[in-house]
């Protein structure tokens, strides 16, 4: 009898089907609670007592690439095979991963389509074209603490991608226009002086349109340790981007960037930008940063409907009466106020910490920027103001 209708026998099916998915997690296919819970509700669907229909609903719910596909095939005989109860941990992982590690390899320097013809060579592989683009799914996905060297720079070459488009705004000003909603008056009766004053022609005029300022203002306190680095990356781009934009850090006190980020390497703007930064990785006053960026900065780069990015966790050792005032004085003075928060991505996430607690009334957004896919969502959402 094999391992898997004795599972279905014994009643131990939705035990082994978490132990099947710990099993595929080591072979290094990232599986997600979320896929699993997919799993046990398709159960309800197909028939479990044969273990094809088994197999090809796993298949579908765990897999996402193709080329981990044969290595799919090959870990689920070998978990669901005759075996004893005391093998399910005693499985050989490695020697499994590392056949198909090889295999993988070879497929990869070997592509052939499903007829065993070679690739010209001015066409991309299909093969290569399907792995590429999974892989910048994944990335879009994956929380920016779990990205390493080589997944980093891959992710500010998808970031300088994004398009950031601020939605304009309608000045009092007026400009020409060609079929414009109002009429000038005052050009109407200029151009008809030749035809002795008669108004042959109408001059048209429209409101001036012009794109609403950015600030930015970055939490860089030892909570956000983790994010710092590659928020910075974001805040370098969007600035690289838009023309109006004015950046900010803050961790026990506030100092402003933008000068150092308009550098054309941004790798040189991180740096230059680390040396007048003095606090970095410290304690977190946000409403004591806010209050300074109120009382000396607000004026000068809150006109003309701003729209204001905080990007923080919350955490908050400061005055959190003074946080609260800030925060209303800041949100009465801007278009729209943004808190950008990168523990907002975790399903479990609940917003506990008195910081958040007093925020969220005088904020217009919540939203998470932990991973890529965040990113383009607030890009969109600028877009759309």
């Amino acid at each position: 009898m094999s391992y898997y209708a004795e599972s279905t026998q014994s009643g131990n099916l939705l035990r082994n089907c978490v132990l099947f998915g710990r099993m595929l997690r080591m072979l290094g296919v990232e599986i997600t609670p979320s896929q699993m819970v997919d799993l046990v509700d398709s159960l309800q669907y197909v028939n479990i007592g044969s273990r094809q229909d088994f197999k090809n609903s796993a298949r579908a719910v765990l897999i996402n690439r193709r080329e981990q596909l044969p290595l799919f095939e090959e870990a689920f005989d070998l978990f669901w095979q005759e075996r004893g109860e005391s093998m399910v941990l005693g499985l050989d992982m490695g020697q499994l991963l590392q056949k198909q590690q090889e295999k993988l390899e070879v497929y990869r320097r070997n592509p052939q389509n499903e007829d065993n013809k070679q690739s010209t060579p001015d066409e991309e592989p299909e093969e290569e074209r399907l792995l590429t683009y999974s892989d910048r799914e994944i990335l879009r996905r994956k929380d920016f603490t779990r990205l390493d060297a080589d997944e980093m720079a891959a992710v500010r070459r998808m970031m300088l991608q994004t398009q950031w488009r601020i939605e304009p705004r309608r000045t009092r000003r007026t400009v020409r226009a060609t079929q414009g909603n109002r009429i000038d008056l005052r050009r109407t009766v200029r151009q008809n002086l030749r035809h002795g004053g008669e108004l042959l022609h109408l001059a048209h005029k429209e409101r001036k349109v012009k794109r609403r300022p950015v600030v930015l203002l970055c939490d860089i306190s030892g909570s956000m340790e983790r994010y710092s680095r590659v928020l910075l990356q974001f805040i370098y781009v969007v600035t690289s981007r838009l023309d109006r934009v004015e950046s900010f850090v803050f961790s026990t006190r506030l100092t402003r960037i933008t000068r150092q980020l308009r550098r054309r390497n941004v790798d040189e703007a991180l740096r230059e930008a680390s040396t007048v930064v003095h606090d970095w990785a410290g304690g977190t006053r946000i409403g004591e940063a806010i209050k300074t960026f109120n009382y000396q900065w607000a004026r000068r780069v809150l006109g003309q409907g701003a729209i204001v990015m905080i990007i923080s966790d919350g955490w908050d050792r400061g005055d959190i009466a003074l946080l609260e005032r800030e925060m209303d004085r800041l949100h009465r003075s801007c278009h729209r106020l943004i808190w950008l928060n990168p523990l907002l991505g975790a399903t479990d996430y609940q917003p506990l910490v008195r910081g958040i607690k007093v925020a969220l009334p005088h904020v217009d957004d919540f939203l998470p920027v932990h991973n890529l896919a965040s990113l383009e969502q607030l890009a969109a959402l600028l877009a759309e103001q």
